[in-house]
């Protein structure tokens, strides 16, 4: 038994979930999100707890338990806390700005680099080197997050870039001068 999917989920007090059929539908104070979990898998709802349970011991359905908990999981903390990730620029003249919802970044290219926000993500620029990418779902957060690092990943040489907040880049000895 996968030991992620048996636990319940506790639904917070202002989140509201409906199930129809497969479609699972969550409402809460910051929005609303829905997903079609798969058929192999089943949600029941408890009073203030919903559990996953598979149809049966087939090998999807054993694969795909654990995910679709940890999915709607998702959709419950999204609706009520939301996502947020830090990403941090390091490097001289590399900075980031906002301009109206658009993020644009001056990566050291001959143009800036602007970001359009996809539904239901908000961009946030502190001291033009700290970006916030927060929303609601944990999916798209991440996905948003990922393409604005690929604009300039961090180097190994002198770790110039964008890299997300904590992460550590492993550093290469740069070339020995001849003597």
């Amino acid at each position: 038994m996968s030991r992620i999917g048996k636990r319940p989920i506790s639904i917070p007090p202002k989140v509201t979930v409906t199930l129809e059929g497969q479609q699972v539908l969550v409402k809460g104070p910051k929005g609303e999100l829905s997903r079609l979990l798969p058929a192999e898998v089943s949600v029941e709802q408890e009073g203030t707890t919903l559990v996953v349970k598979r149809r049966d011991e087939s090998r999807a359905a054993r694969a795909r338990h654990g995910l679709s908990r940890t999915l709607v999981a998702n959709m419950v903390d999204g609706v009520s806390q939301g996502f947020q990730r830090r990403l941090e620029i390091q490097g001289v003249g590399y900075r980031a700005q906002l301009q109206g919802v658009n993020l644009v970044l001056n990566m050291g290219y001959s143009h800036p680099v602007q970001i359009v926000p996809p539904d239901g993500i908000q961009f946030a620029v502190e001291n033009n080197t700290n970006v916030i990418v927060s929303g609601i779902d944990k999916e798209i957060v991440g996905n948003t997050s990922a393409k604005i690092r690929a604009v300039r990943p961090p180097e190994p040489y002198k770790g110039k870039g964008i890299r997300y907040a904590g992460e550590v880049v492993r550093r290469k000895a740069g070339k020995t001068g001849k003597k």
